[in-house]
């Protein structure tokens, strides 16, 4: 079990490196303003889900295998970005009427919307990357099995990914039911969410090995 002092300078460390946007929480926030409070939460929750995966990849050594094989992370890299790609397009061929129709409540939107969450996660590479090059630096060899403190700190980092998550996800979505209040921002709306989800692919199939998780 790792130390008190050493758990709350990850969580710190892990903040810092969380609350800057990246792939992660700029799909939230593009689901908030697209869809709303609701689905925006639901997405948060979808993207830590897939946190769940790169966790157990860690503690089980997978991460080491992505990052050591170039084939290996250019195929989740390029599944990554042609995913966002096509939720890009998607957007994009929406009609203005079904993007305003959109119901937080609607309980089909709110699993697409953490499912899609949880696959944006699962492929991205950065976010196993982070585990390989960072968070093997807090482990220590004294204080119990490599692996079991691995969890330990996933568990912190999935913590605090959630709390920053969800804080993004609230401030989109409340963005969002405001655009959507005002029927001349519904066109903007989805142009810009689906222009976010194009540039986000774009950005991960571009994206080096030698980045850390944003």
């Amino acid at each position: 079990m790792p130390a008190t002092t050493t758990l709350l300078a990850f969580a710190l460390a892990a903040f810092v490196l969380i609350v800057v946007p990246g792939p992660n929480l700029i799909y939230i926030l593009a689901r908030g303003v697209e869809q709303g409070r609701s689905a925006a939460v639901a997405s948060a929750f979808g993207v830590e889900t897939g946190s769940l995966f790169h966790i157990a990849a860690a503690a089980a050594g997978l991460s080491a295998l992505l990052a050591s094989s170039q084939l290996a992370f250019d195929i989740v890299r390029y599944l990554g970005a042609a995913y966002l790609v096509y939720l890009g397009i998607r957007t994009l061929l929406q009609r203005d009427e079904h993007t305003a129709a959109v119901a937080p409540s609607d309980g089909r939107r709110l699993w697409h919307a953490y499912r899609q969450g949880v696959l944006v996660n699962v492929l991205n590479p950065k976010v196993a990357l982070f585990f390989l090059a960072f968070l093997p630096q807090f482990v220590d060899p004294v204080r119990g099995a490599a692996w079991a403190q691995i969890l330990v700190f996933g568990a912190v980092f999935l913590a605090v990914g959630l709390v920053v998550d969800l804080a993004y996800a609230l401030a989109a979505g409340t963005v969002g039911d405001w655009l959507r209040s005002r029927p001349r921002a519904l066109r903007w709306q989805r142009y810009s969410s689906a222009a976010v989800y194009l540039g986000l692919g774009a950005a991960a199939a571009l994206t080096s090995s030698r980045h850390s998780r944003s």
